[in-house]
């Protein structure tokens, strides 16, 4: 298993082609959902993501403060569904939530959840800030992890 913490232009045409399957496969097909995935932020995000004998397997976009929102926030947060289930999404999280935490410094970090992740993220520290709202027909929620000075 390889993580790789990664600024678009130092993607590799194959790493950007195996993402952003990756994101229309879960968020558009097995959701049904029809909406435009590639929405420019890329360009100006960190991509995290790890690779396995099965290929890409997880990957989540960080974006920092004042690119999409105020704060740093985390987004396109996926597993690939046969991999779902080995504790990769956890990992995914920590490592996000850390490299924000060392790098950005900031004193929250956000993201839009799908109500039914609520409880996921809210294990991660992350409270739901407000209340349920559609996006793309698949309930959301904006969530925020607070920073704890140390």
């Amino acid at each position: 298993m390889k993580w790789t913490y990664n600024k678009f232009e130092a993607l590799t045409s194959r790493e950007v082609y195996e993402m952003l399957k990756l994101r229309v496969d879960v968020f558009i097909v097995e959701q049904n959902c029809a909406y435009h995935e590639i929405d420019n932020f890329d360009y100006e995000a960190l991509h995290i993501f790890c690779t396995d004998e099965a290929g890409l397997s997880a990957y989540a976009r960080l974006l920092p403060a004042g690119v999409k929102y105020p704060e740093p926030s985390i987004g396109r947060v996926i597993i690939r569904q046969d991999r779902r289930g080995l504790g990769l999404a956890h990992e995914l999280m920590k490592r996000c939530i850390l490299h924000i935490t060392k790098e950005w410094m900031p004193g929250k970090i956000r993201l839009q959840a799908q109500q039914h992740l609520a409880g996921f993220y809210g294990k991660h520290g992350f409270k739901a800030v407000s209340e349920p709202y559609d996006d793309d027909g698949i309930p959301h929620v904006d969530m925020f992890l607070t920073i704890e000075e140390k």
